[in-house]
């Protein structure tokens, strides 16, 4: 007797997840959207806190500081992004229509390689500067940890981005003029 009084509490409790299941399936559908940065930062900031197996007085320390490293990592990151309502013009609306890309001037290529130039110098300041503020709080391993799983995360990243635009892993992210990297004949 009691074992079915307990596959009849199981079977409610199953039921009943997969129905609130279903209601949550159809809330994301509704509202696909992109989160916004700070929620990312909120995701982020807890993922790594689980990840270095913080306790709650040095994760409350670390939130703050890790919340503003990403934030101006984001910034760096986007120095260089044209805003998405740009409009082609002149040849590169020609290039556009025959599917190509518009090839780029020497000065062209000269500035987009400084501000690259720029771009890594400011991220390496960030990095340099949230490491001192990082290593009051955690310890070297930690912070090992933090920079291995960030890189983890970026990787993760490009692979969801490539397979999205539809191709292989690891192909079409190389620089224009740039070829991509094959294995060495050794």
């Amino acid at each position: 007797m009691k074992m079915k009084f307990i596959y009849v509490i199981l079977a409610a409790l199953l039921m009943g997840s997969q129905m609130s299941l279903s209601a949550q399936n159809k809330d994301n559908k509704e509202r696909k959207q992109r989160p916004t940065p700070e929620r990312m930062t909120q995701m982020q900031t807890n993922q790594m806190i689980r990840t270095l197996m913080l306790d709650d007085a040095t994760a409350a320390k670390f939130t703050p500081v890790y919340g503003e490293y990403l934030k101006e990592l984001r910034e760096c990151r986007m120095m260089n992004r044209k805003p998405r309502a740009e409009k082609p013009q002149g040849t590169e609306v020609a290039a556009k229509k025959e599917g190509q890309k518009p090839a780029m001037t020497d000065a062209e290529i000269a500035t987009m390689l400084k501000n690259q130039f720029a771009q890594s110098r400011k991220t390496l300041d960030v990095r340099e500067k949230y490491y001192n503020e990082f290593s009051k709080i955690l310890s070297q391993k930690q912070i090992m940890k933090m920079y291995q799983q960030e890189k983890s995360n970026a990787n993760k990243f490009r692979k969801e981005f490539d397979r999205r635009k539809g191709q292989q892993p690891g192909q079409g992210h190389h620089h224009q003029g740039q070829r991509p990297r094959t294995p060495r004949q050794g």
